[in-house]
Protein backbone atom coordinates (compact mmCIF):
# COMPACT_ATOMS: atom_id res chain seq x y z
CA UNK A 1 0.00 0.00 0.00
CA UNK A 2 2.92 2.19 0.67
CA UNK A 3 4.26 1.86 -2.91
CA UNK A 4 0.88 2.57 -4.22
CA UNK A 5 0.63 5.56 -2.15
CA UNK A 6 3.60 6.96 -3.00
CA UNK A 7 3.56 6.51 -7.28
CA UNK A 8 -0.50 8.04 -6.48
CA UNK A 9 1.36 11.35 -5.02
CA UNK A 10 4.24 11.72 -7.58
CA UNK A 11 1.09 11.73 -10.53
CA UNK A 12 -0.20 15.47 -10.33
CA UNK A 13 3.10 17.24 -10.60
CA UNK A 14 3.88 15.66 -14.14
CA UNK A 15 0.12 17.28 -15.17
CA UNK A 16 0.21 20.52 -13.81
CA UNK A 17 4.05 20.87 -15.86
CA UNK A 18 2.46 19.44 -18.77
CA UNK A 19 -0.89 21.82 -18.46
CA UNK A 20 1.23 24.97 -17.80
CA UNK A 21 3.29 24.22 -21.15
CA UNK A 22 0.12 23.54 -23.14
CA UNK A 23 -1.23 27.15 -21.99
CA UNK A 24 2.34 28.86 -23.24
CA UNK A 25 2.25 27.39 -26.17
CA UNK A 26 -1.53 28.53 -26.88
CA UNK A 27 -0.32 31.59 -25.82
CA UNK A 28 2.29 31.81 -28.44
CA UNK A 29 1.06 30.33 -31.32
CA UNK A 30 -1.78 32.05 -33.65
CA UNK A 31 -4.65 30.94 -35.02
CA UNK A 32 -3.70 31.02 -38.43
CA UNK A 33 -0.08 30.71 -39.01
CA UNK A 34 -0.45 33.56 -41.67
CA UNK A 35 -1.18 36.00 -39.92
CA UNK A 36 1.65 35.52 -37.14
CA UNK A 37 3.04 39.02 -36.13
CA UNK A 38 6.71 39.67 -37.62
CA UNK A 39 9.10 40.86 -34.62
CA UNK A 40 12.51 42.13 -35.13
CA UNK A 41 15.10 42.87 -32.77
CA UNK A 42 17.00 45.73 -32.39
CA UNK A 43 20.48 46.82 -31.29
CA UNK A 44 21.91 50.98 -30.11
CA UNK A 45 24.58 51.80 -29.07
CA UNK A 46 24.73 55.30 -27.20
CA UNK A 47 27.40 57.96 -25.76
CA UNK A 48 26.00 56.53 -22.69
CA UNK A 49 28.01 53.65 -23.21
CA UNK A 50 24.50 51.42 -22.78
CA UNK A 51 24.08 48.77 -25.60
CA UNK A 52 20.20 48.51 -25.77
CA UNK A 53 18.23 45.56 -27.41
CA UNK A 54 14.62 45.75 -28.46
CA UNK A 55 12.09 44.14 -29.95
CA UNK A 56 9.23 45.28 -32.01
CA UNK A 57 6.65 42.95 -32.67
CA UNK A 58 4.40 44.24 -35.60
CA UNK A 59 0.96 42.93 -37.28
CA UNK A 60 1.32 41.32 -40.32
CA UNK A 61 -1.26 43.57 -41.76
CA UNK A 62 0.35 47.03 -41.67
CA UNK A 63 -0.39 50.30 -43.47
CA UNK A 64 1.93 51.49 -46.01
CA UNK A 65 0.78 55.16 -46.08
CA UNK A 66 1.42 58.02 -44.07
CA UNK A 67 -1.11 57.46 -41.14
CA UNK A 68 -2.43 59.69 -37.56
CA UNK A 69 -2.78 56.10 -35.92
CA UNK A 70 1.15 55.36 -34.57
CA UNK A 71 0.03 52.19 -32.24
CA UNK A 72 0.67 49.39 -34.26
CA UNK A 73 4.40 48.06 -32.69
CA UNK A 74 4.72 46.33 -29.91
CA UNK A 75 8.38 46.97 -27.95
CA UNK A 76 9.92 45.41 -25.13
CA UNK A 77 13.39 45.23 -23.41
CA UNK A 78 15.62 42.08 -24.37
CA UNK A 79 18.28 43.56 -22.55
CA UNK A 80 20.48 46.56 -21.60
CA UNK A 81 24.37 46.84 -19.90
CA UNK A 82 26.74 49.18 -20.40
CA UNK A 83 28.83 47.74 -22.50
CA UNK A 84 31.77 49.30 -22.82
CA UNK A 85 34.18 52.01 -20.88
CA UNK A 86 33.16 55.02 -23.04
CA UNK A 87 30.61 55.81 -25.93
CA UNK A 88 29.45 53.04 -28.86
CA UNK A 89 30.76 54.08 -32.08
CA UNK A 90 29.41 51.28 -34.10
CA UNK A 91 27.90 47.93 -34.35
CA UNK A 92 27.64 44.70 -37.13
CA UNK A 93 25.88 41.82 -37.12
CA UNK A 94 26.72 38.83 -38.82
CA UNK A 95 24.81 36.59 -41.52
CA UNK A 96 22.67 33.88 -39.42
CA UNK A 97 24.48 30.71 -38.92
CA UNK A 98 24.09 27.50 -41.20
CA UNK A 99 20.72 25.31 -39.82
CA UNK A 100 18.22 23.75 -41.25
CA UNK A 101 16.30 24.92 -38.07
CA UNK A 102 15.81 28.74 -37.85
CA UNK A 103 15.12 28.21 -34.75
CA UNK A 104 18.61 27.33 -33.88
CA UNK A 105 20.47 30.32 -35.91
CA UNK A 106 22.61 32.70 -34.48
CA UNK A 107 24.22 35.90 -35.61
CA UNK A 108 27.12 37.79 -33.90
CA UNK A 109 27.06 41.04 -32.51
CA UNK A 110 29.96 43.34 -32.80
CA UNK A 111 29.87 46.36 -31.06
CA UNK A 112 33.31 49.28 -31.19
CA UNK A 113 33.91 51.89 -28.92
CA UNK A 114 36.25 54.81 -28.46
CA UNK A 115 37.60 52.71 -25.47
CA UNK A 116 39.56 50.55 -28.07
CA UNK A 117 37.58 47.32 -27.67
CA UNK A 118 35.16 45.49 -29.87
CA UNK A 119 32.34 43.32 -27.56
CA UNK A 120 31.49 40.38 -28.98
CA UNK A 121 27.71 38.43 -28.72
CA UNK A 122 25.69 35.54 -29.53
CA UNK A 123 22.37 36.98 -30.67
CA UNK A 124 19.76 34.33 -31.37
CA UNK A 125 16.94 34.59 -33.77
CA UNK A 126 13.92 33.24 -32.35
CA UNK A 127 11.82 35.68 -30.60
CA UNK A 128 12.05 35.53 -26.52
CA UNK A 129 9.74 32.54 -24.79
CA UNK A 130 6.71 32.87 -23.38
CA UNK A 131 7.04 33.71 -19.55
CA UNK A 132 10.53 34.78 -19.65
CA UNK A 133 9.62 38.31 -17.94
CA UNK A 134 12.38 38.28 -14.88
CA UNK A 135 10.96 38.90 -11.47
CA UNK A 136 11.93 42.30 -11.01
CA UNK A 137 10.38 45.75 -10.23
CA UNK A 138 9.94 47.96 -13.92
CA UNK A 139 8.67 51.51 -13.17
CA UNK A 140 8.84 52.54 -16.58
CA UNK A 141 6.18 50.17 -18.01
CA UNK A 142 7.99 48.76 -20.58
CA UNK A 143 7.58 45.01 -20.81
CA UNK A 144 11.01 42.81 -20.55
CA UNK A 145 11.12 39.74 -22.26
CA UNK A 146 14.73 38.07 -21.49
CA UNK A 147 15.99 36.25 -24.09
CA UNK A 148 18.32 32.93 -22.48
CA UNK A 149 19.68 32.25 -26.12
CA UNK A 150 21.19 35.09 -26.24
CA UNK A 151 25.42 34.91 -24.61
CA UNK A 152 28.25 37.43 -24.51
CA UNK A 153 31.29 35.87 -26.24
CA UNK A 154 34.03 38.55 -25.01
CA UNK A 155 35.97 41.30 -26.50
CA UNK A 156 38.64 41.72 -28.88
CA UNK A 157 41.92 44.26 -28.56
CA UNK A 158 43.12 44.37 -32.09
CA UNK A 159 43.33 48.19 -32.31
CA UNK A 160 45.37 50.80 -30.48
CA UNK A 161 43.23 53.71 -30.98
CA UNK A 162 39.02 54.21 -31.11
CA UNK A 163 36.80 51.83 -32.97
CA UNK A 164 35.45 53.61 -36.53
CA UNK A 165 33.75 50.95 -38.21
CA UNK A 166 32.92 47.51 -38.10
CA UNK A 167 31.58 45.30 -41.68
CA UNK A 168 31.14 41.14 -41.23
CA UNK A 169 31.46 40.32 -45.04
CA UNK A 170 30.44 37.06 -44.22
CA UNK A 171 30.13 34.47 -41.35
CA UNK A 172 33.87 33.45 -41.44
CA UNK A 173 35.39 37.13 -41.08
CA UNK A 174 35.07 40.37 -39.43
CA UNK A 175 36.65 43.61 -40.27
CA UNK A 176 37.64 46.58 -37.91
CA UNK A 177 38.76 49.70 -38.59
CA UNK A 178 40.30 52.31 -35.72
CA UNK A 179 41.85 55.85 -35.23
CA UNK A 180 45.02 54.19 -35.67
CA UNK A 181 44.97 53.64 -39.53
CA UNK A 182 44.43 50.23 -39.24
CA UNK A 183 42.23 47.87 -40.83
CA UNK A 184 42.19 44.68 -38.68
CA UNK A 185 40.86 41.07 -40.55
CA UNK A 186 39.43 38.56 -37.78
CA UNK A 187 38.68 34.85 -38.18
CA UNK A 188 35.95 34.35 -36.30
CA UNK A 189 35.80 31.06 -35.42
CA UNK A 190 38.63 31.51 -33.45
CA UNK A 191 39.10 35.69 -33.24
CA UNK A 192 42.44 35.58 -34.44
CA UNK A 193 43.53 38.26 -36.45
CA UNK A 194 45.02 37.28 -39.83
CA UNK A 195 46.30 40.49 -41.01
CA UNK A 196 46.44 44.15 -40.62
CA UNK A 197 45.95 46.63 -43.58
CA UNK A 198 48.02 49.34 -42.42
CA UNK A 199 46.44 53.07 -44.38
CA UNK A 200 49.61 55.82 -45.00
CA UNK A 201 48.97 58.36 -42.02
CA UNK A 202 48.23 62.04 -43.91
CA UNK A 203 50.53 64.60 -44.84
CA UNK A 204 49.83 67.72 -42.16
CA UNK A 205 49.08 70.12 -45.78
CA UNK A 206 46.63 71.95 -43.81
CA UNK A 207 44.38 70.97 -41.10
CA UNK A 208 40.99 71.18 -42.17
CA UNK A 209 38.40 73.38 -39.86
CA UNK A 210 37.24 71.94 -36.61
CA UNK A 211 40.33 70.01 -36.11
CA UNK A 212 40.27 69.02 -32.64
CA UNK A 213 43.93 67.00 -32.82
CA UNK A 214 46.59 68.41 -30.26
CA UNK A 215 49.20 70.47 -32.17
CA UNK A 216 52.07 69.11 -34.03
CA UNK A 217 49.80 66.16 -34.48
CA UNK A 218 47.99 65.03 -37.38
CA UNK A 219 44.15 64.12 -38.02
CA UNK A 220 44.16 60.24 -38.92
CA UNK A 221 42.33 57.22 -39.10
CA UNK A 222 39.40 55.44 -41.11
CA UNK A 223 36.26 56.84 -41.38
CA UNK A 224 34.47 53.87 -42.82
CA UNK A 225 35.08 51.27 -45.38
CA UNK A 226 32.91 48.90 -48.19
CA UNK A 227 33.55 45.36 -49.05
CA UNK A 228 33.08 44.66 -52.71
CA UNK A 229 30.12 41.81 -52.74
CA UNK A 230 33.01 39.51 -54.51
CA UNK A 231 34.96 40.19 -50.96
CA UNK A 232 38.40 40.50 -53.36
CA UNK A 233 37.81 44.57 -53.34
CA UNK A 234 37.68 47.53 -51.15
CA UNK A 235 37.03 51.12 -50.21
CA UNK A 236 38.07 53.32 -47.53
CA UNK A 237 38.04 56.43 -46.54
CA UNK A 238 39.94 58.63 -43.84
CA UNK A 239 40.48 61.21 -42.30
CA UNK A 240 42.76 64.04 -43.20
CA UNK A 241 42.68 63.14 -46.46
CA UNK A 242 40.84 64.68 -49.74
CA UNK A 243 41.02 60.91 -51.48
CA UNK A 244 39.78 57.30 -51.27
CA UNK A 245 41.66 54.05 -51.65
CA UNK A 246 41.56 50.74 -52.95
CA UNK A 247 42.69 47.73 -51.86
CA UNK A 248 42.83 44.00 -52.69
CA UNK A 249 41.62 41.77 -49.78
CA UNK A 250 43.53 38.98 -51.56
CA UNK A 251 46.80 40.09 -50.76
CA UNK A 252 45.99 42.93 -48.40
CA UNK A 253 48.23 45.48 -50.35
CA UNK A 254 46.94 48.99 -51.66
CA UNK A 255 45.51 48.56 -55.64
CA UNK A 256 44.92 52.35 -55.91
CA UNK A 257 44.66 56.03 -54.82
CA UNK A 258 41.68 58.06 -56.27
CA UNK A 259 41.88 62.58 -55.04
CA UNK A 260 38.67 64.12 -54.72
CA UNK A 261 38.51 67.14 -57.68
CA UNK A 262 38.39 70.46 -55.63
CA UNK A 263 35.45 71.58 -58.27
CA UNK A 264 33.64 67.91 -57.31
CA UNK A 265 34.16 69.04 -53.52
CA UNK A 266 32.33 71.93 -53.98
CA UNK A 267 29.51 70.92 -55.77
CA UNK A 268 28.67 68.35 -53.05
CA UNK A 269 28.94 71.26 -50.35
CA UNK A 270 32.27 71.02 -49.50
CA UNK A 271 33.61 74.69 -49.31
CA UNK A 272 36.89 76.33 -48.78
CA UNK A 273 37.23 75.40 -44.61
CA UNK A 274 35.15 72.23 -45.01
CA UNK A 275 37.89 68.95 -44.35
CA UNK A 276 36.85 67.38 -48.10
CA UNK A 277 37.23 63.73 -46.41
CA UNK A 278 35.13 61.15 -47.34
CA UNK A 279 32.53 59.98 -44.34
CA UNK A 280 30.83 57.56 -45.50
CA UNK A 281 31.24 54.30 -48.05
CA UNK A 282 28.79 51.74 -49.70
CA UNK A 283 28.29 49.81 -52.33
CA UNK A 284 25.20 48.34 -54.07
CA UNK A 285 24.19 44.71 -53.85
CA UNK A 286 25.52 44.08 -57.75
CA UNK A 287 28.80 45.45 -57.16
CA UNK A 288 28.40 47.39 -60.15
CA UNK A 289 28.68 50.88 -57.72
CA UNK A 290 29.55 52.67 -55.05
CA UNK A 291 29.18 55.87 -53.05
CA UNK A 292 31.34 58.53 -51.18
CA UNK A 293 29.00 60.78 -48.90
CA UNK A 294 30.47 63.98 -47.57
CA UNK A 295 29.36 66.07 -44.80
CA UNK A 296 26.70 67.61 -46.92
CA UNK A 297 26.81 65.34 -50.48
CA UNK A 298 27.53 62.49 -51.79
CA UNK A 299 28.44 60.97 -55.55
CA UNK A 300 27.82 58.14 -57.21
CA UNK A 301 31.33 56.04 -58.87
CA UNK A 302 31.33 53.09 -60.87
CA UNK A 303 33.52 50.44 -61.54
CA UNK A 304 36.25 52.20 -63.51
CA UNK A 305 36.12 54.59 -60.41
CA UNK A 306 34.65 57.41 -62.19
CA UNK A 307 32.11 59.90 -60.72
CA UNK A 308 28.96 59.30 -62.21
CA UNK A 309 26.41 61.81 -60.85
CA UNK A 310 26.06 63.17 -57.52
CA UNK A 311 23.70 63.90 -54.67
CA UNK A 312 22.21 67.07 -52.84
CA UNK A 313 19.63 66.57 -50.54
CA UNK A 314 17.06 69.46 -50.67
CA UNK A 315 16.81 71.20 -48.56
CA UNK A 316 20.68 71.45 -47.65
CA UNK A 317 21.45 69.76 -44.59
CA UNK A 318 23.92 67.63 -42.63
CA UNK A 319 24.15 63.63 -43.46
CA UNK A 320 24.52 60.97 -40.94
CA UNK A 321 24.23 57.59 -42.79
CA UNK A 322 23.74 56.27 -45.99
CA UNK A 323 22.33 53.04 -47.51
CA UNK A 324 21.06 51.47 -50.52
CA UNK A 325 17.10 49.84 -50.29
CA UNK A 326 17.20 46.46 -50.93
CA UNK A 327 15.49 44.89 -54.37
CA UNK A 328 16.59 47.31 -56.43
CA UNK A 329 18.63 46.83 -59.58
CA UNK A 330 21.91 48.15 -60.93
CA UNK A 331 19.78 50.06 -63.81
CA UNK A 332 17.62 51.67 -61.28
CA UNK A 333 19.18 51.50 -57.92
CA UNK A 334 17.84 53.37 -55.15
CA UNK A 335 19.64 55.49 -52.07
CA UNK A 336 18.50 56.37 -49.03
CA UNK A 337 20.03 59.35 -46.78
CA UNK A 338 19.67 60.18 -43.06
CA UNK A 339 19.63 63.74 -42.47
CA UNK A 340 20.34 65.96 -39.68
CA UNK A 341 16.61 67.38 -39.97
CA UNK A 342 15.54 64.33 -39.00
CA UNK A 343 14.13 62.91 -42.79
CA UNK A 344 15.26 59.98 -45.08
CA UNK A 345 15.72 61.08 -48.38
CA UNK A 346 15.56 58.68 -51.21
CA UNK A 347 17.34 59.27 -54.41
CA UNK A 348 17.25 57.35 -57.95
CA UNK A 349 20.84 56.63 -58.81
CA UNK A 350 19.88 56.71 -62.42
CA UNK A 351 20.69 60.02 -63.64
CA UNK A 352 18.51 62.29 -65.81
CA UNK A 353 18.52 60.76 -69.36
CA UNK A 354 18.29 64.36 -70.30
CA UNK A 355 21.91 65.13 -69.12
CA UNK A 356 25.05 64.39 -70.69
CA UNK A 357 27.44 61.64 -69.68
CA UNK A 358 30.76 62.87 -67.83
CA UNK A 359 33.59 63.02 -69.75
CA UNK A 360 36.20 59.86 -69.67
CA UNK A 361 38.96 61.92 -69.14
CA UNK A 362 37.27 64.60 -66.97
CA UNK A 363 36.13 64.65 -63.38
CA UNK A 364 35.25 67.83 -63.03
CA UNK A 365 31.41 68.57 -61.12
CA UNK A 366 30.40 70.68 -63.84
CA UNK A 367 30.39 67.19 -66.34
CA UNK A 368 28.64 64.92 -63.43
CA UNK A 369 24.78 64.83 -63.64
CA UNK A 370 22.69 64.92 -60.29
CA UNK A 371 20.41 62.60 -58.97
CA UNK A 372 16.63 63.02 -58.50
CA UNK A 373 14.94 63.02 -55.28
CA UNK A 374 12.15 61.40 -55.27
CA UNK A 375 10.71 61.19 -52.17
CA UNK A 376 11.51 61.39 -48.20
CA UNK A 377 10.31 60.18 -45.19
CA UNK A 378 10.05 61.99 -41.73
CA UNK A 379 10.64 65.34 -41.20
CA UNK A 380 8.88 68.37 -39.81
CA UNK A 381 6.02 67.58 -41.31
CA UNK A 382 5.42 64.78 -39.27
CA UNK A 383 6.79 65.54 -35.99
CA UNK A 384 9.94 64.63 -36.65
CA UNK A 385 12.97 67.00 -36.48
CA UNK A 386 16.04 65.13 -34.58
CA UNK A 387 18.78 64.33 -36.44
CA UNK A 388 18.96 60.44 -37.21
CA UNK A 389 22.33 59.02 -36.79
CA UNK A 390 21.52 55.57 -38.32
CA UNK A 391 18.87 53.65 -39.56
CA UNK A 392 18.39 49.94 -40.95
CA UNK A 393 16.18 48.68 -43.69
CA UNK A 394 14.80 45.70 -43.60
CA UNK A 395 12.74 43.21 -46.19
CA UNK A 396 8.99 41.56 -44.50
CA UNK A 397 8.19 38.20 -45.22
CA UNK A 398 5.94 37.32 -48.63
CA UNK A 399 2.27 36.82 -47.15
CA UNK A 400 -0.97 37.51 -48.45
CA UNK A 401 -0.76 40.58 -46.85
CA UNK A 402 2.80 41.90 -47.20
CA UNK A 403 4.93 40.87 -50.44
CA UNK A 404 9.06 41.35 -50.71
CA UNK A 405 8.37 45.01 -51.50
CA UNK A 406 7.44 46.25 -48.30
CA UNK A 407 10.48 47.42 -45.98
CA UNK A 408 10.71 47.68 -42.53
CA UNK A 409 13.22 51.24 -41.36
CA UNK A 410 14.10 51.02 -38.13
CA UNK A 411 15.42 54.73 -37.14
CA UNK A 412 17.36 55.89 -34.34
CA UNK A 413 17.85 59.51 -33.20
CA UNK A 414 20.01 61.21 -31.37
CA UNK A 415 16.92 62.08 -29.00
CA UNK A 416 16.98 58.43 -27.71
CA UNK A 417 13.74 57.63 -30.26
CA UNK A 418 13.78 54.52 -32.35
CA UNK A 419 11.08 54.66 -34.43
CA UNK A 420 9.52 51.66 -36.80
CA UNK A 421 8.18 52.91 -40.45
CA UNK A 422 6.70 51.13 -43.46
CA UNK A 423 7.39 51.80 -47.01
CA UNK A 424 6.35 49.96 -49.78
CA UNK A 425 8.96 50.56 -52.91
CA UNK A 426 5.50 51.52 -55.02
CA UNK A 427 5.84 54.15 -53.60
CA UNK A 428 9.19 55.42 -54.81
CA UNK A 429 8.16 54.67 -58.28
CA UNK A 430 7.33 58.24 -60.26
CA UNK A 431 4.18 58.43 -61.10
CA UNK A 432 1.96 60.54 -63.65
CA UNK A 433 1.35 63.03 -60.72
CA UNK A 434 5.21 63.16 -59.76
CA UNK A 435 6.48 64.07 -63.46
CA UNK A 436 6.51 67.87 -63.26
CA UNK A 437 7.92 67.25 -59.30
CA UNK A 438 10.78 64.74 -60.78
CA UNK A 439 11.82 67.14 -63.64
CA UNK A 440 12.14 70.50 -61.25
CA UNK A 441 13.35 68.13 -58.88
CA UNK A 442 16.41 67.89 -60.37
CA UNK A 443 16.96 72.16 -60.86
CA UNK A 444 15.86 73.41 -57.72
CA UNK A 445 18.54 70.96 -55.87
CA UNK A 446 21.16 72.77 -57.42
CA UNK A 447 19.78 75.82 -55.89
CA UNK A 448 18.82 74.14 -53.04
CA UNK A 449 21.82 76.02 -50.95
CA UNK A 450 20.63 79.40 -52.20
CA UNK A 451 17.21 79.29 -51.83
CA UNK A 452 16.36 77.53 -48.92
CA UNK A 453 13.94 75.24 -48.26
CA UNK A 454 11.57 76.00 -51.16
CA UNK A 455 12.22 72.45 -53.20
CA UNK A 456 11.10 70.76 -49.98
CA UNK A 457 7.72 71.15 -50.53
CA UNK A 458 8.09 69.29 -53.66
CA UNK A 459 9.09 66.25 -52.33
CA UNK A 460 6.81 63.51 -51.95
CA UNK A 461 6.00 62.14 -48.32
CA UNK A 462 6.53 58.55 -48.64
CA UNK A 463 5.86 55.91 -45.38
CA UNK A 464 3.89 54.96 -42.21
CA UNK A 465 4.94 55.90 -38.83
CA UNK A 466 4.07 52.47 -36.81
CA UNK A 467 5.53 53.23 -33.66
CA UNK A 468 8.03 54.90 -31.09
CA UNK A 469 10.01 54.11 -28.35
CA UNK A 470 12.59 56.29 -26.20
CA UNK A 471 15.26 54.66 -25.11
CA UNK A 472 16.22 57.27 -22.93
CA UNK A 473 20.16 56.98 -24.35
CA UNK A 474 21.60 58.91 -26.78
CA UNK A 475 21.95 56.95 -29.45
CA UNK A 476 24.86 56.84 -31.59
CA UNK A 477 24.52 54.08 -33.81
CA UNK A 478 21.82 51.14 -34.73
CA UNK A 479 21.59 47.51 -36.09
CA UNK A 480 18.32 45.55 -36.65
CA UNK A 481 16.95 42.12 -38.09
CA UNK A 482 14.10 39.88 -38.75
CA UNK A 483 13.38 37.36 -36.20
CA UNK A 484 12.62 33.39 -37.34
CA UNK A 485 10.90 30.71 -35.87
CA UNK A 486 8.42 30.58 -32.77
CA UNK A 487 8.24 31.71 -29.02
CA UNK A 488 7.20 27.99 -27.71
CA UNK A 489 9.69 26.06 -29.93
CA UNK A 490 12.41 27.77 -28.22
CA UNK A 491 10.41 27.40 -24.42
CA UNK A 492 11.65 23.71 -24.93
CA UNK A 493 15.38 24.17 -25.59
CA UNK A 494 16.43 26.46 -22.72
CA UNK A 495 17.13 23.52 -20.85
CA UNK A 496 19.85 22.43 -23.38
CA UNK A 497 23.57 23.76 -23.28
CA UNK A 498 24.87 25.64 -26.03
CA UNK A 499 27.83 23.84 -27.57
CA UNK A 500 28.72 26.49 -30.06
CA UNK A 501 28.61 29.39 -28.24
CA UNK A 502 31.32 27.18 -25.37
CA UNK A 503 33.40 26.67 -28.22
CA UNK A 504 33.41 30.30 -29.11
CA UNK A 505 34.02 31.51 -25.67
CA UNK A 506 37.08 29.14 -24.94
CA UNK A 507 38.78 30.26 -27.46
CA UNK A 508 38.00 34.18 -26.92
CA UNK A 509 39.60 33.43 -23.59
CA UNK A 510 42.77 31.99 -24.81
CA UNK A 511 43.27 34.72 -26.84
Amino acid sequence: MGKRKREGAEEPAPAAKTKKQATAVNQAAPADPSKAPTTIQVITGSYDRILHGITATIPQEVPSSTSEDTNHVSFADTFLFAAHASAIRCLALSPPSDSTEPDSQKIILASGSTDERIQLYHLSTAPPPVGANPLTANLSGTTITENPKNRELGSLNHHSASISALHFPSRSKLLSAAEDNTIAVTRTRDWTALFTIKAPIPKPAGRPSGDTAAPGEVPAGINDFAVHPSMKLMVSVGRGERCMRLWNLVTGKKAGVLNFDRALLQQVGEGKHSSGEGRKVGWDAGGEEFFVAYERGAVLYGMDSKPRARILPSPATKIHQCRYLPGSTSNDNKLAISTEDGRIVFFSTKPPSSTSEPSSTSQKATSIPQCTQIAQLGGRTVGVSGRIKDFEILQLPATASATLSDLLITTGSSDGAVRVWSLALGGLQPGPEDGSTAADGSKPNGAAAENGSAPATATKQVGCLLGTYNTGNRITCLAAFVMTGTAEEVDGALDQPDEEEGASSSSDDSE
